[in-house]
């Protein structure tokens, strides 16, 4: 039986908001507790606390932090350096760091200040999704509350200068890819740029940038109190610490819970969703880590576990870690048709094979959906999703195509099913009923 996380080890300790969010509740659960004393060790010191606990960006790609940060050039010239913090929280199913900004904002706050000292910056931009209003005001109000304290700004207590600035996007999914964001904070379009140069050698208006995710910072200061090798206690090699999962789809109690990685898939389901509807065996499949990543099906679900290297073993990723459940009712041709509509409406259209592509397979699977289609465009489809995978500037062409292999993958036998219905006059999907427990 696998040992759950105990409350003592969880970073986010208002996650479900039952406790005061402002900045007194804050410092009674720990934060702002020897910050100066951790910004004194040195931003070498910082660097390599975080390299050392493991901590990879809990975005969706996974890249090492620590490993992100060493990036930035180690002297400030002519150029100021910049963190930009990705709020942009629009991968369906994830809603993880709308919760630290609505109830746990100061972990944010202080892990803006300790990160931006780390790479030498004196100015933080936290971009939020356009559809964040309340979290947006939540954390105006916990930042005016840090100037006010003197947490932040200019000559404050830690003895290092600090702007933080919130900038509410426009709701655009493009956006959360970090060029992209970049373009929008400096008022332009939202679209990806070629990389080379990286953000770290010409960023935010041409300057070293660093882009992390909400949760990937707010992490920082408890790794830094509690020690790097805490962190890496949780979790496999390689896969450590602890993450916020956001749980949803046919469980009988969707949820955001922090656990520790590489937890069974299983065990994170029936512990804190209150299981499958109509119990385990009524599974059909799970998304992993939001609507990007390939589907797993119920054979893989039942000893899977939720990390990095495991899902990757089975051609998926933990992503966002948003656990998107589908039990036996779910016409899965349909869902992922209506994934790839997603794609195709937020695709920025500045690569051809992502612009072409994404409703290429958006049609294309709406009429195998309905049954409409030959046996033979099934490898077609599979063909173009690997046209559109690696060749565009920004990975929204991989998230396209993605969720289609993994249909087809797993479930091909439905869509030939449904096709040889059609022409035989029958229903090509009859819903399973809702099992009951």
């Amino acid at each position: 039986m696998t040992q759950l996380l105990q409350d003592k080890d969880r970073i986010f300790t208002n996650l479900y908001g039952h406790h005061d969010w402002r900045l007194a509740g804050a410092k009674q659960r720990g934060c702002w507790n020897m910050t100066r004393e951790m910004l004194e060790e040195g931003r070498d010191w910082i660097i390599g606390e975080v390299k050392g606990s493991g901590l990879r960006g809990r975005g969706g790609a996974g890249f090492p932090t620590g490993l992100k940060w060493s990036f930035m050039p180690k002297e400030v010239g002519a150029r100021p350096h910049y963190l930009v913090v990705n709020a942009d929280e629009s991968e369906p199913g994830t809603c993880k760091d709308r919760e630290i900004m609505r109830h746990d904002p100061h972990h944010l706050i202080e892990g803006c200040l300790i990160a931006s000292f780390a790479m030498q910056a004196h100015e933080c931009y936290i971009y939020i999704r356009g559809e964040y209003v309340l979290e947006r005001e939540r954390l105006e109000a916990a930042i005016a509350e840090a100037y006010e304290a003197r947490l932040i700004g200019k000559d404050n207590v830690h003895g290092w200068d600090f702007d933080l600035y919130v900038h509410h996007g426009a709701g655009a999914y493009i956006c959360g890819e970090e060029t992209a964001l970049l373009e929008s904070l400096e008022g332009k379009k939202g679209q990806p740029r070629l990389k080379p140069p990286f953000p770290a050698n010409a960023g935010l208006y041409g300057c070293p940038t660093t882009v992390n995710n909400v949760e990937s910072i707010a992490v920082v200061p408890t790794i830094l109190r509690r020690g790097k090798e805490w962190f890496a206690g949780f979790g496999r090699e390689g896969n450590t610490g602890t993450k916020i999962f956001s749980i949803s789809g046919h469980v009988n109690a969707p949820c955001n819970i922090e656990e520790a990685m590489s937890i069974p898939l299983r065990t994170l389901i029936d512990s804190y969703a209150g299981g499958v509807r109509g119990g385990w065996d009524n599974l059909k499949a799970v998304i992993p880590g939001g609507s990007s990543v390939p589907l797993i099906p119920k054979e893989i679900c039942d000893d899977v576990l939720l990390d990095f290297d495991a899902l990757k073993e089975h051609k998926t990723g933990l992503g966002t870690a948003a656990v998107i459940v589908m039990d036996k009712s779910t016409d899965v041709v349909k869902a992922i048709a209506r994934i790839s509509y997603f794609y195709k409406h937020e695709s920025c259209g500045q690569c051809t094979p992502c612009r072409e592509g994404t409703g290429w397979m958006w049609r294309v699977l709406e009429r195998m959906a309905r049954g409409e289609a030959e046996t033979s465009e099934i490898d077609d489809l599979l063909d173009v999703a690997g046209q559109v995978e690696g060749h565009t500037i920004c990975a929204l062409g991989d998230a396209a195509a993605w969720p289609v292999q993994g249909l087809i993958r797993h479930f091909r036998h439905e869509i030939e099913e449904r096709i040889e219905n059609y022409r035989a006059g029958r229903p090509v999907f009859v819903q399973a009923p809702v099992a009951a427990e």
